[in-house]
């Protein structure tokens, strides 16, 4: 009891200070007003006025970016659970224009660390991890400061609040589903995820993984990950902990395709197909996902690098977004581990099924700092850190601190005016690196 309360006060601190840390760093302008591209706030105030488009055009402070048209409707095409939790304060102000959503979403920021860590703390408790409670703490603080999240959590607009919610329920999931112990918190977490970011819903193979290792009949040591087999399951422990799974996250699946084909006569369609941008014809061409797009999003991935030799700036960020090993080069250590087994790689199979879907998207995730679709699978790459076993030294640390000063850069920097000279921005996408 001591050791659990302990625990949550050091996530309530965790909270504190990474929300403390945001605040300071975010866009002063997000304390005032709302952001110019409020679009979940949009869509909670249609709700509220009993529509699922928005009745006319939106605004013109949103410069009608990365809205959808469909038969003379606008629609925000952005998936609406998070629309769903701003519609509470849009209704106490009034209206979108007087709600503060960058405000709001910064509040939300600190959850997703806050979560991680008792998601960590608990691989260690259950004798998955070794590492230590304070080990834990600093994973959780290095995913908040040492990640592109930092530059994510600060912005408030639209495209990066989706991934505070998207974070906060990945950590919640992660939670759930270790030993399969909430079933039903876990189907509900990652039910919503997928109403956040689609992308997430494929997550599913960690708790399919430990729900049939928690219905094993096999003798296992007390470090399960080490187990060498995981047996034969009891089909009937099997069955109750994948239905109470599946039961949620089917009818949150449910009600989100009715709402897409309420709007678009499609279930399966969000709208991101009628969105009115500059880059339709390659969609029309080679549609929202293709192998089409897979070489220039590993190309950012991978080697997204700075620009050098332009004037006015000692260096430029092409806002295609840095490489993941520039950003957190520490990530290093969830491929090069101590030592592996089941666990570990369910773990390594979810991450790289979370970013599938990313890898062959039509979008690098540009406007960015660095790789932002990185936060949709990165809670799963410091559970691999922990699990992994290989000892924190000072090279770790080191690249931490590294990570720290790139990403406290970028949140810094990333669209502020007076740090514009450090960006590239090239409005047809088609400049990857940097031109000869």
């Amino acid at each position: 009891m001591q050791r659990t309360r302990r625990t949550l006060l050091l996530a309530l601190g965790i909270y504190a200070v990474v929300t403390a840390v945001f605040a300071v760093t975010s866009p002063p302008g997000n304390f005032s007003a709302h952001t110019p591209f409020n679009h979940f706030a949009l869509l909670a105030d249609a709700w509220l006025h009993h529509r699922l488009h928005l009745g006319g055009p939106p605004p013109g402070y949103t410069q009608n970016n990365d809205f959808a048209v469909f038969q003379g409707q606008y629609y925000v095409s952005f998936p609406p659970f998070p629309a769903a939790l701003i519609a509470p304060l849009v209704a106490l102000c009034g209206g979108a224009d007087a709600t503060r959503d960058g405000l709001f979403f910064l509040a939300l920021a600190g959850i997703g660390p806050a979560v991680l860590f008792l998601a960590l703390d608990k691989l260690s408790r259950t004798g998955r991890s070794a590492r230590s409670e304070h080990e834990n703490a600093a994973l959780a603080l290095l995913f908040a400061f040492g990640t592109v999240y930092w530059f994510t959590a600060v912005q408030g607009t639209v495209w990066f609040a989706a991934h505070v919610v998207g974070v906060a329920l990945t950590a919640a999931y992660l939670y759930a589903a270790i030993d399969a112990a909430h079933p039903l918190l876990a189907g509900l977490t990652l039910g919503l995820a997928f109403a956040t970011r689609p992308t997430l819903g494929y997550a599913f193979p960690l708790f399919l993984f430990e729900a049939y290792r928690a219905a094993s009949r096999a003798d296992s040591p007390a470090d399960a990950s080490l187990a060498p087999r995981l047996g034969r399951a009891d089909g009937r422990v099997l069955f109750d902990r994948l239905t109470l799974f599946a039961a949620p996250a089917s009818l949150l699946m449910a009600l989100l395709f009715w709402h897409n084909r309420a709007r678009f006569g499609d279930p399966f369609e969000f709208g991101h197909r009628f969105l009115q941008i500059g880059w339709k014809g390659r969609i029309d061409r080679w549609g929202l996902f293709s192998y089409h797009y897979l070489g220039r999003n590993l190309g950012v991935v991978f080697s997204g690098l700075p620009f050098t030799g332009v004037p006015g700036a000692p260096f430029q960020i092409n806002v295609h977004g840095l490489a993941l090993w520039i950003t957190s080069p520490f990530y290093a250590w969830a491929v090069w581990p101590k030592r592996t087994g089941p666990l570990f790689w369910a773990l390594a199979a979810t991450a790289l099924s979370v970013a599938a879907p990313s890898l062959v998207y039509q979008n690098t995730g540009w406007i960015q700092f660095g790789y932002r679709f990185s936060n949709d699978f990165a809670p799963f790459i410091f559970a691999l850190i922990a699990v992994g076993g290989r000892r924190f030294s000072v090279p770790f640390w080191l690249l931490g601190a590294v990570a720290l000063v790139v990403n406290g850069f970028g949140a810094l920097s990333f669209q502020r005016g007076a740090f514009a000279r450090y960006y590239f921005v090239d409005g047809s996408q088609r400049i990857l690196h940097q031109p000869d």
